[in-house]
């Protein structure tokens, strides 16, 4: 597999914050809020404006209590679920974000299609992982700041989920990274791993997103805004990755652990 880019070297990393930006962004808000996309439904963006669509698949994986689901809800502006319930079989949910390309100036709107699967149905059957990792672009794995067992797991789950598949984008996320005072998983450990698996490690909170006036309504835009790092990271690893695999950018292995 190709080494990660470097943050920031792919995708400019504020540029959904420029005027020209918040206008792309404009196309998956309706009234401050976020739009919500079927399997089959897309943006639609004002008749001048024509840019392509990179699609992709995402299986998102981690022990059960996490926040695989409710980091999913985080990144398509949905409430995100108070009360912890395992995810009873797959479920998929497609975001769309524009994003810019350092190298071109270009435009490029990336469908993300999260495939979430509860770890119980995942034991229970056979035919479910094979299902989430068939033609998988990427797999997220998730660990929680508050659960030193997840993040003690991981090494098991990118062997288990990810072994047989040395061409798919690999990131890890840590969850409830606003609880850090209570922390089980301390700053050294983190830089340890990073050191070993040369993997992408991001962060996100967990704290609930803000509302518009009345009060009820999720903040779209806010809600973008809390979690871009990790719609740009992801945009990032997949368009560099699609790109070594074409040929236009030279191949560099990484070293993985055994």
């Amino acid at each position: 597999m190709a080494r990660p880019p470097a943050p920031g070297s792919v995708i400019v990393p504020d540029w959904h914050e420029s005027a020209e930006g918040k206008e792309y962004l404009a196309c998956i808000l309706r009234k401050n809020r976020r739009r919500v996309f079927g399997l089959l439904e897309r943006p639609v963006l004002p008749p001048p404006v024509a840019i392509d669509t990179a699609s992709y698949k995402i299986f998102v994986s981690g022990k059960s209590g996490v926040g695989k689901t409710a980091l999913v809800a985080k990144l398509a502006g949905l409430e995100v679920p108070v009360v912890h319930h395992e995810t009873t079989g797959i479920q998929t949910t497609v975001v769309f974000w524009p994003a810019k390309l350092q190298a071109s100036d270009r435009v490029v709107m990336f469908r993300f299609e999260f495939w979430d699967c509860g770890e119980s149905a995942l034991k229970k059957f056979d035919h479910m992982l094979p299902a989430c990792k068939e033609k998988t672009d990427a797999f997220l794995f998730l660990f929680s700041f508050t659960d030193r067992a997840s993040f003690e797991d991981l090494p098991g789950q990118l062997a288990r989920v990810a072994g047989e598949a040395p061409g798919v984008v690999r990131m890890v996320i840590g969850s409830k990274f606003d609880q850090y005072m209570h922390t089980d998983v301390p700053e050294r450990d983190l830089t340890a791993f990073r050191q070993a698996w040369g993997l992408p490690l991001l962060r996100v909170k967990s704290v609930p997103g803000r509302r518009l006036a009345d009060g009820r309504t999720l903040d779209g835009r806010a809600g973008l805004a809390d979690i871009a790092h990790v719609l740009n990271g992801l945009a990032e690893q997949l368009w560099h990755q699609d790109q070594v695999a074409a040929g236009v950018l030279p191949s560099t292995s990484e070293n993985t652990p055994s």
